[in-house]
């Protein structure tokens, strides 16, 4: 009785387990389902700055502002364009001679046509216009020779070399070669550009007199343009006949003033270019010395620039001795230097006029030489600018009255001054009518 009574009871349970069992499923199963969570989203990583594309290669295109063949300031441009295209396996270089302003901008977009990426202008006159253009050539480079003017864009670049330091040794070399005591420059027309690279010489001239005890006299007389062969023939012929100048120089571009100093038996200095070793002109019986200007340093720092992928380059190059360029045969050149006759330095000073100049001079020129290399002394910081009274009218920069001291010495011009201001000549020079 006992037993069927826990039978019954454990039955009931059973049913009844089995019944809660059989509802749970049933609400499970009619239970919605449930919503995964979903996993949060990660955190974008900070965008990093793209570095800026560098270039596969570019062509260079220059616009002479006159022809090339006879000429210092294109031929030394050429020059470099050609010396810049050895190095670089990746560069090309093409040109336009004789550009004026009203066909500097057509000219250069044709060239930009033609697969050019640096524009370059080899004097302000003509190379200005070109910053018309720039804004229309975001990816080009475009460039001038600065004259004074001193504008610049984005992409619209300045240069210039500091030439004056090499024409401060000419001027040494100069004003110990004279047995007259008379010195000549043709000269082209009073401008920034060419005031500033005559005060160089001036300087190099009155440390020798200084130097060696002699009374000098530095005639200048202008020409009124670049390139006027008969104009400056005359005026050379002026100079060593009038004024009794056994010393010539020029601020101009042809060979007529050197072809007047052969003729007439006078010592020569150059310009812009190793006008015996590079032309051939003359020898170095007349050549005593010239100075070297290599463009290709200042073309280089564009090219590297553009070819780095720089939006931003420098607009304002004025690069000196202190600044060089290693050619494509393994030479090391400065920005400027002198040279004869494929030699440099001291080295450079003629055979047939190192007699006439006393080792003091020789010795000085070597030891500024080296410290303008170094960049431990500069003529245009060592000196006083003195006025002569003469110079260029600019508006807002009156020329300094005689005598004026405009920089004391040991004061370090700004290159901006220098490069659009220095309008005056120093005193001791005498400007010819």
């Amino acid at each position: 009785m006992i037993s069927k009574l826990f039978a019954k009871k454990r039955l009931t349970i059973l049913k009844v387990i089995a019944i809660t069992v059989i509802l749970a499923m049933v609400l499970i199963a009619c239970a919605p389902a449930a919503t995964p969570t979903e996993a949060p989203e990660p955190e974008a990583p900070a965008e990093e700055p793209q570095p800026e594309e560098a270039m596969e290669g570019a062509t260079l295109a220059i616009e002479h502002f006159s022809v090339i063949e006879g000429t210092t300031w294109s031929g030394a441009h050429d020059r470099a364009g050609k010396r810049i295209a050895e190095k670089f396996d990746n560069v090309d270089y093409v040109f336009r001679e004789d550009v004026g302003p009203d066909v500097a901008v057509p000219f250069a977009e044709e060239l930009i046509s033609g697969g050019a990426d640096i524009v370059v202008g080899n004097a302000e006159f003509m190379g200005m216009p070109l910053i018309d253009i720039a804004d229309q050539y975001p990816e080009v480079y475009f460039g001038s020779i600065i004259a004074s003017d001193l504008s610049t864009k984005r992409n619209f670049i300045r240069l210039f070399p500091r030439q004056y330091q090499a024409l401060y040794l000419e001027g040494l070399i100069a004003g110990a070669l004279t047995e007259t005591g008379n010195i000549g420059i043709v000269s082209a027309f009073p401008s920034v550009q060419v005031i500033r690279r005559q005060n160089g010489f001036i300087l190099g001239v009155q440390d020798a007199a200084e130097m060696l005890g002699k009374d000098v006299n530095i005639y200048v007389k202008y020409v009124g343009d670049w390139f006027l062969p008969p104009e400056e023939r005359g005026i050379a012929e002026t100079l060593v006949s009038t004024y009794n100048a056994d010393v010539l120089t020029q601020q101009t571009d042809s060979g007529s003033p050197l072809d007047v100093a052969t003729e007439q038996g006078v010592w020569f200095v150059g310009k812009d270019m190793d006008i015996v070793g590079e032309y051939g002109w003359s020898d170095t019986d007349t050549v005593a010395v010239s100075f070297d200007t290599r463009w290709e340093v200042l073309y280089e720092h564009m090219l590297n620039e553009y070819l780095a992928g720089e939006e931003n380059p420098e607009t304002i190059l004025y690069l000196g001795m202190n600044d060089s360029m290693v050619l494509a045969d393994g030479t090391e050149v400065p920005t400027v230097d002198i040279m004869n006759d494929g030699k440099v330095g001291v080295e450079a000073i003629s055979p047939a006029a190192l007699p006439s100049i006393p080792d003091e001079i020789v010795q000085l020129v070597e030891q500024r030489r080296e410290e303008m290399i170094a960049g431990t002394w500069d003529p245009f910081t060592e000196h006083a600018f003195i006025s002569n009274g003469t110079g260029l009218e600019l508006e807002g920069t009156p020329i300094p009255a005689a005598g004026t001291e405009v920089k004391p010495a040991g004061e370090i011009p700004t290159d901006e001054w220098l490069l659009s201001l220095f309008n005056f000549d120093l005193a001791g020079v005498e400007i010819l009518e």
